[in-house]
Formats: C-alpha cells, structure tokens, sequence
C-alpha cells in the first residue's frame, strides 16, 4: 500500500480517536456541572439561646365577685321602692316592700284556728284528766279512759299543726321587704311602685339584682399549652379600654381542669381588687400574664421543624456538610419561633427551611447565617391568637 494512503489512514484513525475522547470529556465535565448545580443551597444558622418566659395577652369579661338576683316570695303590690340601679346598698338594707292583704287575712285566719285548736286542747286535758281520776273506782270503763286519751293527743297534734301554720305565714310576711343580702350595687330593677307581684308566674323577673363588686372575677381561656405555666396564685396586669393607661393587679385563683373541646382552651378565674369601684362587672377587660419559668432553651425558626411518619424533626448539616435528621421535642410553639426542648444542642447548625425529599446524607451547599436572626427576643413575649 502506498505511503500516502497508510498517513491518511493513520490521521483520519487519530483524529476519530481525538474527537470521541472529547466527547466523553464534554459529557463527563456536563456530567459533574448538572451533579454540582443539583445540590441544594441552605441557609443555616445555630439555635438562639434565651430564657422561657413571655408575656401572654388574653381577653376576658369581668363579673361581680357576689351578684344575687332578689324575686318576689309574696304576691301583692308594690308599696314602696327605695333603690334605683346604681344604688350602693349595705347588708339589711330595704329595696322595696309589698303590700300583700291575702297573706294578712291568711295569717289573722291561721292565728284564730290556732287560738281554737288550743280551746279545744285545754277541754280534751280536763276531760282526760277527770276519766283518769274515775277509772280506778271503775266509774268509767278503760275504753272510755283510752278514747279520752287519745281524743287529748289528737288535740294536742292539732294545736301543732295550727301553730306550724301560724309559724309559716309569719315567715312569709317578712317577705313582703325585700332585703339586701350584702353591701353591694343595685345593678338591675325591674320593678315600681304600684307593680303587681304574682308569685308563681312562669313569666316573672327578678325584682333586683345586687352586686358585690369590692372585687371582681375575670374569666380567660387559656390555650392547653399554656395551662401548666400558670398555676394558682400566678399575677397578671389587667386593663380596661374605658381607662387608658391604668393598670390594675389580677390574681390567678381557680382553674377549671378541663379542655373545652369546641376550643382547645382552659377556662381560668382570677381575681381583681375593686375598692375604688373603677371597674364594671360585664365589662370587657385583657390580662397579660407572664408565662414560663426563666430557664435558658433552645429557640429555631417554625420553618425549620418537618414533620412526617417519622415525627418532628430538625435538619442539621454536619462539618462534612451533609444532613443529619435530629428528632426533636417541642416546649413552646411561639408561632414565628420554636421553643425545643430537647434532641438539639446549641452548637448544631440547623437549616431554616429544609428543602422538601431531604434526607439523610444528603449533601448541601452552606449559608451561614448568624444565630440572632433566628428568633426575636422573647421578652416582648408572644401573641397566640386570642380564643376567648
């Protein structure tokens, strides 16, 4: 074979040779580029350490520390008033009083049957007595001594009853005053001068209705979470929207022990001393309470947590920077942030927003971002919606 032909040969080989090993150099550079371009980019940072406390704002309706509603126990008219709403009223007191003449003619009645019972009482004593004294000389048989007997046990059963009757109707005539229970303020009338009373009607009303409000109870519903933070004897600052700017001292006193179902929420009462009477039972009112006991935790971005089949878990990248899946334990959600408490240490690098399919060893590019961005300061506490 010619010479020329064997070059050419050669060169057309070499050059072949040449361009299928760039290609598969250009595929495998492409190969590397796409593997390095699918690596996700994160932004992680430590977690915040600060102290569990924070200021909770509940709404709440105040009520009167006593509050009684006073009805009629005698029919009859209205004779007299002597309170009005806003009346400030002591224990004893008289409201109103009722003139009430069929109780009176009931009671002159019940007196003039007792007065007879008793007539007849004294008769049937002597007769007993005399039947007593013949029957041993058998003057009288012993069934007429035993009928004479009994005949003084019935009248004297009879005396009883007319004098429990009188009794009764005494009582119920002290009823025709109504009386204050307690110091207080007339907060309802419903009644004047004039008015009929008719005990018994499936339609009638209190007449009054008297208030102690020396003191007031709040009513709040705290949300399940916040429950064991605030136990018995626990201090808020209350404030009324009638009053800016002032602040008055409530006092946890009593909790329900139960979760309302409808709302997730525990009903709690505290109380609200009222001696200057500037506060209005009924009246809407917000109590801030300091919850959480100052203890340092560990606090993540809400946007950090997944939760799956696996349970809550944090996504940490190690010095390899690859991802390791932390479960976790939740002290206190705070909406924006997380209060961990426990499964996480301070010094773990924490991806804020893992990327959705992440898991374990996977590999990641790193943001580092500085720990005082990961959650506010909670001294100014936080504001879970208000469920009231």
């Amino acid at each position: 074979m010619p010479l020329a032909a064997l070059l050419f040969i050669a060169g057309a080989a070499f050059l072949a040779f040449t361009g299928i090993t760039s290609r598969e150099q250009s595929v495998a550079q492409l190969k590397n580029k796409s593997a390095t371009r699918a690596i996700p980019t994160v932004a992680v940072s430590t977690p915040a350490v600060q102290q569990s406390i924070g200021l909770l704002d509940l709404p709440g309706r105040l009520d009167a520390y006593y509050q009684a509603a006073l009805f009629a126990r005698v029919s009859g008219y209205v004779a007299s008033r002597n309170a009005d709403i806003g009346t400030r009223v002591k224990t004893g007191d008289v409201l109103a009083t009722i003139d009430a003449p069929d109780l009176d003619q009931q009671l002159s009645q019940s007196e003039y049957d007792l007065n007879n019972a008793k007539a007849n009482a004294a008769l049937a004593a002597v007769t007993n007595q005399r039947f007593q004294a013949l029957l041993p000389n058998s003057y009288v048989t012993h069934q007429q001594a035993d009928e004479k007997l009994s005949d003084l046990e019935s009248k004297n059963a009879l005396v009883k009853s007319a004098q429990a009757n009188v009794d009764r109707l005494k009582a119920l005539t002290q009823y025709k005053s109504i009386i204050a229970p307690f110091d207080g303020i007339v907060t309802v009338r419903n009644t004047d001068v004039g008015n009929l009373i008719n005990v018994g009607s499936s339609t009638g009303s209190e007449m009054f209705v008297v208030a102690d409000v020396h003191k007031l109870r709040l009513y709040v519903n705290v949300p399940q979470v916040y429950v064991p933070m605030i136990p018995n004897g626990t201090v808020g600052v209350l404030t009324v929207p009638e009053r800016p700017g002032k602040k008055y001292e409530a006092k946890v006193e009593a909790s329900s022990g139960a979760v309302d179902v409808a709302s997730g929420t525990t009903r709690m009462q505290l109380v609200v001393d009222n001696a200057a009477g500037e506060l209005m039972p009924g009246a809407y009112a917000s109590v801030h309470l300091t919850v959480g006991d100052k203890h340092d935790v560990l606090v993540i971005p809400a946007s950090a947590v997944l939760f799956d089949k696996a349970g809550l878990r944090v996504a940490t990248v190690g010095t390899d920077d690859k991802v390791l899946l932390k479960p976790i334990t939740i002290g206190r959600d705070m909406g924006a942030t997380i209060e961990v408490a426990s499964g996480l240490a301070p010094e773990d690098r924490v991806i804020e927003s893992a990327p959705d399919g992440i898991v374990d060893g996977d590999r990641v590019n790193v943001k580092e971002r500085p720990n005082s961005s990961t959650a506010p300061s909670s001294s100014n506490g936080p504001n879970p919606p208000n469920k009231g």
